[in-house]
């Protein structure tokens, strides 16, 4: 039993060392009065609160192998969950988890984010739901001189769980001052928002990011995604009639526009990928895209971990979500809606030798979303006078590509999960992939309770996680590579199409 400053927890041992207590609500329901504002502190309880199942997760149209869906009806969706050494005084360091899904959809209860494994490496794991889609990232017009809908309300959550780490993650055996922000993905660029956000301050020391992707949305973008939102849902787009909407309405209105901008060529940068919802850069609670706001040193105090992977895009290929180009006039289209270098496309090219049309657009938009931004936030931490650690995932076998995903698997130490084999290739883990998961797992705890995963810093060197002993590629990041050449001085700036 735990000690909270809502009230008494009970989890469960999921193995005999480790003591897992999940569902454990850190607001109230974002619905009702709280639906869009910022995320409310917790009514505390009476007695014993039995904290041996996941809570409910936010919102969202998404069926995610292994974990729960959505109903509606599910409104006590704010919750975090617990690993813990069984056992464990402390003070320990502690890892936050913040799961990705385009900002619109997944949940804590995915089961390659299960905490056993880097518990057992002493650490105490803190997994969380935020909202997500139009509950957490649409932007919803002031209606009156009060600003009681803020945008970026999924970040105003993760700020709320951390604060709740912050008064309560001493109960279970954890270091509120060694605390370690991690995630993936869409989690992985809220964790480097978080690390620019006046909001967030003092909340933790490091930040562990694989695969972040960028950038985040312009407020004009998010204002003209809500009108497009409103219109298919039939409703003004204002407060009051956006809250009257309810969310299995917006979730349906959500899905209509993705489609229309997959179906519009003319519709620029989200017809290639219709992310409707992200961070905005609003100029008040997020002023710019955290890669600009890094390079002006805004967040040099902290600690920073990068991954990616090398075949990012690969993955959307395989889950049928990729936008079909096949041939090089969609492919210039493409470049130029992005606004590429010029001659990018021909570099790729001339590196691909015998590469169609489509198999170059995933590695372009691989390295432009995930690999290319992933390095840059990394080498603007340092020139800042921050402390970079940058890798990359280069895992291959089992008929699987390094793809988006793969690498979280390995990290948490969840390889033998059969629900989410697809991500390794679905055959059966190899004695090098525990390994190669025992490595990584090991690099994270390294980081969390010291600051070092196990190589130099600061361009000193890159981990390639999977390549042969996990090599190390030395010399400065920018020289690193012929792709990284190609991307030049190509410029990051808040996406307004």
């Amino acid at each position: 039993m735990y000690e909270t400053a809502s009230g008494q927890v009970r989890g469960r041992a999921p193995a005999g060392d480790v003591v897992a207590v999940l569902g454990i609500p850190y607001a109230e329901p974002p619905f009702g009065a709280g639906r869009f504002r910022a995320p409310r502190p917790r009514t505390p309880w009476s007695g014993v609160r039995d904290c041996t199942e996941f809570g409910p997760i936010p919102p969202q149209s998404a069926e995610l192998p292994g974990a729960p869906s959505w109903s509606p009806g599910d409104e006590d969706v704010l919750s975090l969950n617990v690993w813990t050494p069984a056992g464990a005084t402390g003070p320990l360091p502690v890892l936050v988890w913040i799961h990705g899904g385009a900002y619109t959809f997944g949940s804590s209860a995915q089961p390659d984010f299960d905490g056993t494994a880097l518990a057992r490496a002493g650490l105490v794991v803190v997994t969380l739901n935020y909202r997500v889609g139009f509950e957490g990232f649409g932007h919803v017009p002031a209606g009156g001189p009060d600003d009681a809908c803020p945008p970026n309300r999924g970040l105003l959550d993760q700020i709320a769980a951390l604060e709740w780490v912050r008064d309560n993650i001493a109960a279970f055996g954890g270091a509120p001052d060694n605390v370690t922000v991690a995630g993936q993905s869409a989690g992985a660029t809220s964790a480097v928002c978080l690390m620019v956000m006046e909001g967030a301050r003092g909340l933790f020391r490091r930040v562990i990011a694989h695969s972040a992707v960028g950038p985040v949305f312009a407020r004009e973008l998010a204002e003209r995604v809500t009108e497009r939102v409103a219109a298919a849902a039939g409703t003004p787009a204002t407060r009051a009639a956006l809250a009257g909407a309810s969310p299995q309405t917006l979730l349906r209105a959500s899905a209509a526009v993705v489609e229309e901008y997959r179906k519009d060529p003319g519709s620029g940068q989200l017809h290639w990928d219709p992310v409707i919802y992200g961070p905005v850069a609003d100029g008040r609670l997020l002023r710019d895209d955290p890669l600009h706001l890094i390079a002006a040193g805004a967040a040099r105090d902290a600690g920073l971990l990068v991954c990616h992977t090398t075949e990012e895009y690969w993955l959307m290929d395989a889950v049928g979500s990729s936008t079909d180009i096949p041939t090089d006039e969609r492919l210039h289209r493409f470049a130029a809606d992005f606004g590429l270098p010029a001659g990018l496309i021909e570099g790729y090219r001339a590196l691909m030798p015998g590469a169609g049309a489509y198999d170059i657009h995933l590695a372009v938009y691989g390295d432009l979303m995930f690999g290319e931004y992933c390095s840059r936030l990394a080498e603007a931490h340092t020139a800042a006078g921050g402390r970079s650690f940058l890798s990359r995932f280069d895992r291959r076998g089992g008929g699987a590509r390094p793809w988006h995903c793969a690498d979280v698997p390995f990290a948490f130490g969840n390889v033998d999960d059969e629900s989410i084999r697809f991500l390794i290739g679905g055959a059966a883990p190899t004695a090098g992939d525990r390994a190669l998961a025992d490595r990584m797992t090991a690099a994270w705890a390294g980081f969390a309770a010291t600051g070092h995963p196990g190589w130099e810093p600061d361009g000193g060197e890159i981990r390639v996680w999977g390549a042969p002993d996990d090599a190390v590629a030395s010399g400065p990041w920018r020289d690193s590579g012929a792709v990284r050449a190609l991307w030049g001085a190509y410029s990051y700036r808040p996406a307004r199409s």
